[in-house]
């Protein structure tokens, strides 16, 4: 998409739209968030009811390529300017203090904010338009909580519905990323370090290159962030996930055991009720899982089983939103063959 083929009528109009409190639902390269005046609590306040999303659970601010990060958090360290000139505008939020002029609304009531600068043209636009290009925009995935984020305009359609819950839906078609930013927290670095919270297409190692300091693992006394619950990105129908070599057996046992699977993989297996083949290279397969996790829920199957990705650093972020999706639901496939309940 180019600048040239933008909609900028209906770009302004979600300006005006987003400054009056509504809720706009804008692309992004990772997925399409659900947006709100950052600095309007009522208008926050309607995210977090639209979606059924924990008070406590951040959201990330959304701002404009030349933004003014001093506006957003204080105490802003060297590494962040660092960071923000390497990958913004992309696929990276950073977690600093936040300023005293923020609303606690967008932090979950911590002393922290997420911000992010998008690389998507429609999402750029947008908040080059809206408050004259000095506003931010809160915006957590644009689904209900919990559930798998939308990555075209169709799957936030599909998730609220025509009930008025969203005032408007930019359409910018399929997101290039596919999966949620990599959150990285600086807001502690002269005790903890930079801390990796969520792993995403920019990897520790492209971090580390930059600040000369690779993210830590998460500690129990890192802030909250988003999608970062053990349970996440979940289809309603149930996930498993197995070794490519498990497979064949199982989809075997359980077609006998009366069982339909939706399988979602990057091997060859034939005969399976329903099946969604994703690309062998990292960056393909997490730009189309979302959307796959999405169609094989609406297969009408028991379960979905994932082929699961090799485990390198390159498909960290991907692992990382599989493991969520399936957590839970360890036992699945045994019940299934036990006909025991699953919940």
């Amino acid at each position: 998409m180019t600048q040239a083929v933008l909609d900028l009528a209906a770009i302004d109009a979600a300006a005006r739209l987003l400054e009056q409190g509504k809720l706009v639902a804008l692309p992004t390269e990772t997925v399409y968030g659900l947006g709100a005046d950052a600095e309007n609590p009522d208008a926050v306040a309607r995210i977090y009811q639209a979606k059924g999303r924990p008070q406590d659970h951040p959201v990330i601010v959304h701002v404009a390529p030349d933004a003014d990060l001093g506006y957003w958090a204080s105490d802003i360290p060297a590494e962040a300017r660092q960071l923000a000139a390497a990958f913004w505008p992309g696929p990276l939020t950073m977690i600093l203090k936040r300023a005293p002029n923020i609303p606690d609304a967008v932090s979950g009531g911590q002393d922290t904010v997420g911000l992010r600068c998008p690389s998507h043209p429609v999402a750029i636009a947008l908040l080059r338009a809206f408050k004259g290009g000095r506003g931010g925009v809160a915006a957590p995935s644009a689904n209900k909580f919990g559930h798998v984020s939308p990555t075209t305009a169709r799957h936030v359609i599909d998730e609220f519905g025509a009930d008025g819950t969203v005032d408007a839906v930019l359409d910018g078609g399929q997101s290039a990323v596919g999966i949620e930013s990599t959150i990285v927290d600086l807001s502690r670095l002269a005790t903890h370090g930079p801390v990796l919270l969520r792993p995403g297409h920019i990897s520790a190692e492209a971090i580390a290159a930059v600040i000369d300091a690779l993210p830590a693992a998460p500690d129990a006394a890192a802030p909250r962030a988003s999608g970062t619950l053990e349970s996440h990105y979940a289809p309603h129908t149930p996930v498993a996930m197995q070794a490519s070599c498990q497979i064949a057996d199982t989809l075997a046992r359980l077609k006998n055991a009366g069982k339909d699977v939706a399988l979602i993989h990057y091997s060859h297996f034939p005969d399976v009720f329903a099946e969604t083949q994703l690309p062998t290279s990292p960056e393909g397969f997490a730009h189309a899982l979302y959307a796959a996790l999405r169609a094989m829920d609406t297969a009408g199957a028991d379960l979905i089983l994932v082929e699961a990705p090799p485990q390198d650093d390159a498909w960290l972020g991907v692992n990382d939103r599989l493991r969520r999706a399936a957590h839970g639901s360890t036992g699945i496939v045994h019940g299934l063959l036990n006909h025991e309940p699953f919940s």
